[in-house]
C-alpha cells in the first residue's frame, strides 16, 4: 500500500467517524429540545391510556378527556405536574436519537442504489430496522420507567423520588427484567413507527426535489420539512396507536395481570371494547406530529450547521 493510498483510507475512515459523531450530537440536542416542548402531551396521553374506567372495576373514569386530565393534574400538582417522568426521556434522548438515525444510515448503506437513494421497499425496511434497534437498546427500558413514574402519581404516597431512585427501586423489586416490560409491544410499536415515518419523510422529500428539479442530496427548506414531518407523524399515529396502548398497559405498575402482549390486547378488547385501542389518540397526535416535525427540522439544521463549521 502506498503512502497516498494509506492517507486516503485514513481520511475516509476519519470522515465516517466524524459524521457519526455529528449525528449523535445533533440527534441528542434535537431530542432534548423536542421532548421539553412536547412532553405534556405525552404525559396526558399516558394518563388517559392508564385510565381503565368503570367497565373494569365498577369505578368511574378518573378523567373525562384531554382537557379534564390537564386541569386535574395542574390543580393537584401544579403546572410542572405535567412534566412528571420528563427526566427519564431526557436521559434517554441522546442514545435513542443516536441509535435511530445511526441504524437508519447504516442500513441505508447496504440497501441504497448507486446514487445513494432508497426505493419504497428499502425505505420501509430501513425505517423498520431503525425502530427495532432503538426499541431493544433504548426505548423499552426508558419507556417502562417513564410509564411507571407517571402511573406512580396515582398513588396517595408516590414511592419514586426522582429518576435514579425510581430506577433503583424498580431493579431492586423486579430485576433488570422490570425495565424490559412490554418489549414485544415496544418493538412492534417502534418498528412500525419508524417504518412509516422514514418512508413518508423520504418519499415526500424525494417528490419535492423532483418537483423543484433539485439534486438528490440538496437540502429541503425547513418549513417544508416541518410540514412533511407533521404528515409523517400523523400517519404513524393512525397506523399504530393500538400497539401504543398495549405497550403502555404492559409497562404500567399493574402489568403483572397480563400474561403477555397478546393477552393484554385480548383483555382490553374483552373488557373495554375496540375503541379502547385508540385511547389517547388526540394528545398522541399532537405530541407525535410536533415530535416528528421538530425532530427532522432541528436535526437537518444542526447537520447543515455542522457541515459548515465541522468539515469532514
Amino acid at each position: 500500500m502506498t503512502k497516498t493510498q494509506y492517507h486516503d483510507i485514513s481520511a475516509a475512515a476519519s470522515a465516517n467517524a466524524t459524521g457519526g459523531l455529528r449525528g449523535v450530537i445533533a440527534g441528542g440536542i434535537t431530542g432534548a429540545i423536542e421532548i421539553c416542548i412536547t412532553f405534556p402531551t405525552e404525559f396526558v396521553k399516558t394518563q388517559l391510556q392508564l385510565d381503565e374506567g368503570s367497565s373494569r372495576r365498577g369505578e368511574s373514569r378518573k378523567y373525562n378527556g384531554v382537557i379534564d386530565c390537564v386541569k386535574k393534574t395542574v390543580n393537584a400538582r401544579g403546572f410542572f405536574g405535567l412534566y412528571r417522568g420528563l427526566s427519564v426521556l431526557l436521559y434517554g434522548s441522546i442514545p435513542k436519537s443516536a441509535v435511530r438515525f445511526g441504524a437508519f444510515e447504516e442500513l441505508k448503506k447496504f440497501t441504497a442504489d448507486e446514487h445513494g437513494q432508497l426505493n419504497a421497499t428499502t425505505r420501509l425496511l430501513c425505517g423498520l430496522g431503525a425502530g427495532l434497534a432503538e426499541a431493544v437498546l433504548v426505548v423499552t427500558p426508558m419507556e417502562t420507567v417513564k410509564v411507571k413514574f407517571i402511573h406512580d402519581q396515582h398513588a396517595v404516597k408516590p414511592k419514586f423520588h426522582g429518576f435514579f431512585h425510581g430506577v433503583r427501586e424498580i431493579i431492586r423489586s423486579e430485576g433488570i427484567r422490570g425495565t424490559y416490560q412490554g418489549l414485544t409491544a415496544t418493538m412492534l410499536k417502534q418498528g412500525t413507527n419508524q417504518a412509516i415515518r422514514f418512508f413518508v419523510m423520504e418519499t415526500l422529500k424525494e417528490q419535492y426535489r423532483k418537483h423543484k428539479k433539485l439534486g438528490p442530496h440538496d437540502p429541503v427548506p425547513v418549513i417544508i420539512t416541518g410540514l412533511f414531518g407533521l404528515t409523517a407523524g400523523a400517519a404513524s399515529v393512525f397506523g399504530n396507536t393500538p400497539l401504543d396502548v398495549v405497550k403502555t398497559r404492559m409497562q404500567s405498575l399493574e402489568a403483572s395481570k397480563y400474561k403477555n402482549t397478546l393477552d393484554c390486547a385480548i383483555q382490553i378488547m374483552r373488557h373495554e371494547g375496540p375503541l379502547a385501542f385508540y385511547k389517547g389518540t388526540v394528545p398522541r397526535l399532537g405530541r407525535v406530529c410536533a415530535d416528528v416535525a421538530i425532530t427532522f427540522m432541528i436535526y437537518d439544521k444542526f447537520i447543515e450547521a455542522f457541515n459548515r463549521m465541522w468539515p469532514k
